[in-house]
């Protein structure tokens, strides 16, 4: 199994060198921050996925494209946060077929395999929801990296990855372990960011009940002298 495939490469190699670049940007913002904002590319993942479909189909029924398109993908946008578990119990589910099939291919109970690996998307939801913005991060940076290389006479991105393919494959695994060992401490950075900030809110809460109690004490000890 080939993680950069040639067919997929030549397909990337076409694309103009501005959507090449915002490719690669994305990836790098889906490796870095899968988990930080799995919310958002959550909803944009599902929202898009939905509109290519809602067009493909819509051309097919002999509806219009544009409009089934649209309205199936603002649809699936607004019930993507609704759908997260489910999504991670299929996208487990099919980890996990995908991995006997590559390793065990003569296993013959994979609706036993899919349960298990669902189960376990539900239950490791965090650690599947890093792995995957991670690998498809990766994915998109290195296509789209390799791309950009080919475009600018570095390399010869189409022949890589047909006598490369090992290499390729082991650079994009330990992109992906490194992706999510990245994402781990941005969210721990995050959590002991944001507990400073609650602490200096309690603190700063704290002063103000303090002096507010010392203005009135200052004010009733006033009012019993003058009395």
């Amino acid at each position: 199994m080939q993680l950069i495939a040639p067919d997929l490469m030549e397909l990337v190699l076409g694309l103009s060198l501005p959507a090449t670049a915002v490719g690669l940007v994305l990836g790098v913002l889906l490796w870095l921050s899968g988990w930080w904002g799995h919310r958002f590319w959550i909803v944009l993942f599902i929202t898009v996925a939905a509109g290519i479909v809602g067009m493909v189909s819509g051309q097919a029924v002999g509806l219009k494209p544009a409009v089934t398109g649209l309205l199936l993908a603002v649809s699936a946008g607004m019930m993507a946060l609704s759908l997260v578990r489910l999504v991670a119990f299929f996208a487990g589910g099919a980890a996990v077929c995908l991995a006997l099939q590559l390793l065990i291919p003569a296993w013959e109970d994979r609706f036993i395999g899919f349960l298990a690996g669902g189960l376990a998307g539900l239950l490791l939801f965090r650690l599947w929801t890093m792995t995957f913005t991670s690998l498809f991060g990766t994915l998109m940076m290195v296509h789209c990296g390799l791309a950009l290389l080919d475009r600018f006479g570095k390399l010869d991105a189409a022949l890589l990855t047909q006598q490369r393919a090992s290499l390729l494959n082991w650079s994009c695994a330990g992109l992906v372990v490194l992706g999510v060992l990245v994402q781990y401490v941005l969210e721990r950075w995050q959590k002991q960011a944001q507990r400073q900030r609650d602490e200096r809110v309690q603190l700063r809460q704290a002063r103000m009940e303090l002096e507010q109690r010392a203005q009135k004490k200052s004010w009733w000890r006033w009012g019993a002298k003058a009395a």
